[in-house]
């Protein structure tokens, strides 16, 4: 199969890896579908979703619903669990084969462990855990305006680059890197859950997708490795990304740690089926594990409420949950910047705010 990444020009379209688990499709995959929609858009070329499994040949109709124009499914019986080997051998000989310009995959495991074995493989570059992505420069543009500090009145942009422009944190978050890969194709990206919004589905966009079946190439010398048994850990884990209420803790509960998380605890009960996250400060001081970590370098959250307690809101941290629909803001310092995104916003002490808040939740619904 012959195939060099650096003839660029033979590349075209845009992929996304759409990870399924036991036949059922995983929530990311119609996040990047829809992302993957604008950036087809920009590009103006057709945006294409890839699954690979065991009996999956039904998930295909709903990835166009979300935006794609075509699925290509990759069925094996090798495939049924996930082997590093086998998904990596079909995923790069499809992707030599029809050579996509660009490649996104969702940073799960799975996804973390596939993505650099393949760009090793493609002799490509992959960025990973990208919040955010572009194609067209003047969108990019406006995006670097409205999300950074920078001075861009003297700054001179290439406008004619076409490259993926892949946005992440490094250094902790403390700063934004955008990464382009100008040489090599595709450009592949892992691209972190819940920060790219989901379209609406569309019942007709779902119809028109065309499913093609790729004819999958496995022998015994392409599998080092065999599933013998699959066993779950019981393991309760916060999920923050699908929580419609999530209740958050900063540095302001230091003076008494386990009241303020209790308090958290009770609030999120109060609104019915909420959540406890909370900001970096917290998760490094070893007071919440961290899948609770909000913000750039732990999760992106778009909840229909979020109320943040004793938290500053540095840019990291609001960088992860500004696009929540409703923000209530609790801080003694009425200047802190958690305030500029907070729908409500109340400077006062939260050990004594968050019990009337409590109390008047639920006489509210006792009342209805």
């Amino acid at each position: 199969m012959k195939f060099n990444s650096s003839c660029i020009e033979e590349f075209k379209d845009i992929w996304v890896f759409c990870e399924q688990r036991h036949g059922q499709m995983m929530n990311t995959n119609y996040e990047l579908i829809s992302e993957g929609r604008k950036l087809a858009d920009e590009r103006g070329s057709k945006l294409i979703g890839v699954i690979l499994g065991h009996n999956i040949g039904h998930l295909g109709k709903d990835l166009g619903g979300y935006g794609a124009d075509k699925v290509i499914i990759c069925d094996d019986e090798n495939l049924k669990e996930y082997t590093t080997d086998a998904y990596a051998k079909v995923f790069c000989d499809v992707v030599m084969d029809k050579k996509p310009e660009v490649v996104l995959i969702g940073a799960s495991n799975i996804g973390r462990d596939l993505a650099p074995r393949c760009a090793a493989r493609l002799h490509t570059g992959l960025t990973a855990d990208c919040t955010h992505l572009d194609i067209d420069m003047n969108n990019y543009v406006d995006f670097i305006e409205t999300s950074s500090t920078l001075d861009l009145s003297k700054t001179k942009f290439k406008m004619e680059d076409t490259n993926l422009k892949m946005t992440r944190p490094a250094f902790g978050g403390h700063l934004m890197a955008t990464i382009i890969c100008p040489r090599f194709r595709p450009c592949m990206s892992t691209v972190r859950p819940g920060v790219m919004k989901k379209g609406e589905f569309s019942e007709e966009k779902a119809k028109a997708c065309e499913v093609e079946t790729y004819p999958v190439s496995l022998c015994e010398d392409d599998l080092q490795t065999k599933v013998l048994e699959v066993v779950k850990e019981a393991k309760q884990i916060v999920d923050l990304i699908g929580a419609e209420v999530i209740v958050s803790v900063g540095r302001g509960i230091s003076k008494d740690i386990e009241k303020g998380i209790e308090l958290a605890k009770e609030l999120a009960d109060a609104f019915g089926g909420g959540v406890v996250g909370g900001s970096r400060a917290v998760v490094d001081s070893g007071w919440l594990s961290a899948d609770h970590q909000v913000g750039q370098t732990g999760k992106t959250v778009h909840p229909k409420v979020y109320v943040a307690l004793g938290i500053s809101g540095a840019i990291q941290h609001k960088a992860g949950m500004q696009d929540s629909e409703l923000i209530i803001a609790i801080n003694k310092d009425e200047k802190a910047p958690i305030f500029d995104c907070a729908d409500f916003g109340i400077s006062g002490d939260l050990f004594k705010i968050v019990p009337m808040m409590i109390e008047n939740i639920k006489e509210a619904k006792n009342n209805k």
